[in-house]
């Protein structure tokens, strides 16, 4: 048996020395619980778990998500404020009155974009406008975070019929699906790629942003890219027979193929907000 033959002096620098590495190793773990706190509020963030969500949602191109994923993700999308993603109304943009004659110039910050889907935002001033244009292919999650504005979409009557290029019969009609004015806070609106209004215009009453969620974002390389429409409203429009109460009115409207505006001006700018964190 091995005796102890430290002195009292030993044995008591011992013990102070152990308590000044007992108070390291305190002073280490409160660092790493300070550290795991900050990361643990980031990944639970409400864009986190949007971002989260969308990853586990979209497929990529060709596929349109299940009905339980679509609920799941307007709910989310539902619950989120303009804080959420860094913004506020008292920022400069949603104070200052537009009072040029010049077409107003939209803004936008991409928050995360992949193959399967893209986050951004868009930012209009006063009188802005997105043109009617369409989303081929595509699952749209739009969600009003400030501001007012007035939101128009159409449905094509027949989604496969293809459009004559012939001058005389660039025409093609469209069911409309929405033409009223939105205030945020407000329910999210999903548009499917032949459903629910595929194709809208956005037109600014107040400075406002809009959270959009594309499934999947627009490519040239995989034939989803975009076209812009002028639409001519017609009449009131029936379909089905009447004597079995099948008949359904809706108004249409007459959409032409149009070239990009010169005056359409989108001007990128960085996103500040709550980061995502990938992986």
């Amino acid at each position: 048996m091995k005796v102890e033959t430290s002195s009292n002096d030993e044995r008591e620098k011992r013990a102070a020395g152990a308590k000044r590495n007992g108070k390291k190793l305190v002073a280490r773990k409160r660092d790493c619980r300070r550290r795991t706190r900050r990361r643990v509020q980031a990944a639970s963030s409400a864009i986190q778990r949007l971002f989260l969500a969308c990853k586990s949602v979209f497929k990529g191109p060709g596929t349109v998500p299940e009905p339980p994923d679509v609920q799941m993700l307007q709910l989310l999308l539902d619950k989120m404020r303009a804080q959420d993603v860094g913004l506020s109304t008292d920022i400069l943009f949603f104070k200052a009155k537009n009072t040029s004659k010049r077409t107003p110039r939209i803004t936008y910050s991409t928050i995360y974009q992949c193959d399967n889907f893209s986050i951004c935002i868009f930012f209009l001033p006063p009188r802005a406008v997105i043109p009617l244009h369409n989303h081929p292919g595509m699952t749209v999650f739009s969600k009003l975070l400030l501001g007012s504005m007035h939101i128009k979409s159409y449905d094509w009557v027949d989604p496969n019929a293809s459009c004559n290029p012939t001058s005389s019969e660039r025409l093609r009609p469209a069911k409309l699906v929405v033409d009223s004015d939105f205030t945020a806070p407000c329910n999210t609106s999903v548009l499917y790629p032949t459903t629910g209004g595929n194709i809208h215009t956005f037109t600014a009453i107040t400075p406002c942003a809009v959270l959009d969620v594309l499934g999947p974002p627009y490519s040239n390389e995989d034939g989803r890219d975009i076209t812009y429409y002028r639409d001519y409203p017609d009449t009131k429009y029936s379909v089905g027979a009447a004597e079995q109460g099948g008949r359904k009115d809706y108004r249409i409207g007459w959409l032409e193929e149009i070239d990009l505006s010169k005056d359409l001006k989108m001007d990128g700018v960085e996103y500040l907000g709550p980061q995502v964190i990938d992986g």
